[in-house]
């Protein structure tokens, strides 16, 4: 473990640098392989050779995509896990991801939607009104708010929203063409303009998060201990779930619903920095981005020629992870 602040800065820094090779290795490795001098020259001596144009035009995006993605979806993960004290609640397991996912096609069906853009706005509005109602409903009752009525009201809430979403495409063929690829979860093929979109959001719910992750510390305690310390519980409990949707919303606008990458994440730092959230977050992104960028890379190479979406990669390695985490009952 990393047991002090000097090592865990030393520890950030290592980890940027490995985020910064995964992404270098993004533009080189692939079904078109080429090298890494060939991948440096196509940003300071760029040609209109079909490599140097995979690599800009293709691989870049996909790379920054996945690093900002992959970020979102770990702090996303680590803040739920905090404010529920339920080691498995993650947007993919609360219904963040199968909201998002259902008003989008309710745009597309309805509305008539056909914009990225118009994608991002959607599922920002699923992601939040999922969450919500998880929340409400896993709050009623006589003993309140407990980590397993959270996870049961997100499993049925996702359940609810996924087959509602399957029913619309399955009447509409026309919206199952148009929205498959991003139903898939996938970097692949995305503009960089619709990270710039969200990317606004991104900074400021990462940066919030980072700034009052002191307060998860005391969170974490207890209720009834953070209140007796005089800490507004419910108030930080909105403001941090307000961030933790806010990122997890933008992540699936920008690259569809990708799951299991918040619940890995946060347990793999745990036991590398202790529970000190001003800590456990950043690593998190750092931890995110990473597994993202993996997970893309290798799902270049599974099926080749063919890809596999990302977002199918990450369920190869998140069921068997959530799966063990659910027998060791893990607490947080």
């Amino acid at each position: 473990m990393l047991n002090t602040n000097t090592t865990r800065v030393w520890g950030i820094a290592i980890g940027m640098v490995c985020i910064l090779f995964l992404m270098s290795a993004s533009l080189v490795y692939g079904y078109t392989h080429t090298t890494w001098s060939k991948a440096f020259l196509a940003f300071f001596n760029p040609t209109t050779s079909n490599e140097h144009i995979i690599i800009r035009d293709v691989r870049y995006p996909r790379a920054v995509i996945a690093a900002f993605v992959g970020a979102c979806l770990g702090v996303s993960g680590a803040i739920m896990q905090s404010i529920t004290r339920n080691p498995l609640s993650s947007p993919s397991i609360l219904g963040v991801n199968a909201g998002a996912s259902f008003f989008v096609v309710v745009g597309v069906v309805f509305l008539s939607v056909q914009s990225l853009q118009s994608y991002m706005w959607l599922s920002f509005a699923g992601a939040t009104f999922a969450f919500t109602l998880v929340f409400v409903l896993s709050s009623t009752g006589r003993e309140g708010l407990t980590p397993i009525k959270l996870t049961l009201a997100g499993s049925a809430i996702t359940a609810l929203f996924a087959s509602f979403t399957q029913g619309l495409l399955v009447l509409n063929e026309t919206a199952l063409d148009q929205v498959l690829f991003w139903l898939a979860g996938s970097v692949a093929n995305r503009p960089l303009d619709l990270l710039v979109n969200a990317l606004p959001y991104m900074v400021v719910a990462l940066l919030l998060a980072f700034i009052r992750a002191k307060e998860l510390n005391v969170l974490s305690i207890g209720d009834d201990v953070a209140i007796g310390l005089g800490q507004r519980t419910v108030w930080i409990k909105f403001f941090f779930g307000a961030c933790a949707v806010v990122l997890a919303g933008s992540a699936v606008a920008v690259a569809g619903p990708i799951g299991f990458v918040g619940i890995i994440i946060p347990h793999l730092i745990r036991p590398l920095i202790g529970l000190d959230h001003r800590w456990i977050l950043p690593y998190s992104a750092m931890g995110g981005a990473a597994l993202l960028l993996l997970a893309d890379i290798g799902s270049r190479y599974v099926l080749m020629p063919q890809e596999l979406p990302v977002g199918v990669m990450t369920a190869l390695i998140g069921v068997p992870f959530f799966i063990f985490v659910a027998r060791r009952k893990v607490g947080i």
